[in-house]
């Protein structure tokens, strides 16, 4: 299945892509993608009603694909093409950090270039949302625990992440720089996350092709990792890292983004997303 929420921030409803193309009305059904709902058995019984007979529903904004998450986290340099180019070694374990949940917004929103920044960048990711409770789970098991999979634009401003210091957090987690969506696509309809093609465009100048082959840790490691640490719970978002081509790494000289700009991104099989960029507010 191919599941959105629509309507205004704060406001959002949940609701299902139907295989004609309509989005069809779930909010009759339950409140919203969180908790059971996003269990193996709360997507059976979502699996098992007929599209056409749940409400056409026009869509004019699409939200983040799940609720707030309880936890962002994030997974550094985990395309070996990706350290090449940032001319660091490849981790010998995952490179973990959180991004702040507020962050959070739907693909289409506008994404705010920070006060201050000058080293704004762009990192197309394959999202991981977890549907069932994973603590100390075998990777062996680890997908059982996902519901599914969405495109995440990992937004970074590169001095706040690199020159400021502490840890990279403050850097990925101004307003608007986590849009996630448009769909989740339950695992059942992503036959291999080690094969999805992702790419991104700023200006419609392509900036990043990869493919998550090249992963150093994949999905199945990554959640069975980071389970090692901290209880993974439904709704929970994991961003797996970016192939090449972010504006820090371009070459002879970095490319960063500025207010008036236009990224356009997906990956195969999971959608598209789109944002312009703009002056922060507030």
């Amino acid at each position: 299945m191919k599941l959105l929420r629509h309507g205004p921030a704060g406001a959002e409803k949940p609701a299902l892509v139907a295989k004609d193309g309509s989005i069809r009305d779930l909010s009759g059904v339950i409140a919203d993608f969180t908790g059971e709902a996003l269990s193996d058995a709360g997507l059976a019984r979502l699996a098992a009603i007929d599209p056409m007979t749940l409400p056409e529903v026009s869509v004019e904004r699409i939200g983040a694909c799940v609720p707030r998450p309880g936890k962002f986290i994030c997974v550094g340099l985990n395309y070996a093409d990706h350290a090449k180019e940032t001319g660091k070694a490849p981790p010998e374990e995952p490179i973990l950090f959180m991004k702040a949940t507020s962050a959070v917004v739907g693909p289409n929103d506008d994404v705010e270039i920070p006060r201050g920044s000058k080293k704004a960048d762009w990192e197309v990711e394959l999202g991981v949302v977890i549907g069932t409770r994973a603590k100390y789970v075998s990777e062996a098991d680890a997908l059982n625990h996902v519901a599914g999979y969405c495109v995440v634009n990992d937004v970074s401003e590169r001095a706040f992440q690199s020159e400021r210091g502490g840890q990279w957090t403050k850097g990925k987690s101004h307003d608007t720089f986590g849009p996630t969506g448009p769909w989740l696509v339950t695992r059942d309809e992503v036959a291999d996350p080690q094969n999805l093609a992702l790419w991104l465009d700023v200006d419609g100048v392509r900036r990043q092709t990869g493919n998550t082959t090249t992963m150093i840790f994949g999905v199945a490691h990554l959640v069975s990792y980071i389970s090692q640490f901290m209880t993974l719970e439904p709704g929970d978002v994991i961003a797996t890292g970016t192939p090449p081509g972010v504006g820090m790494g371009i070459k002879p000289e970095s490319v960063f983004l500025k207010p008036g700009q236009v990224m356009t991104l997906g990956i195969e099989g999971l959608g598209e997303q789109r944002q312009q960029t703009v002056e922060a507010r507030g």
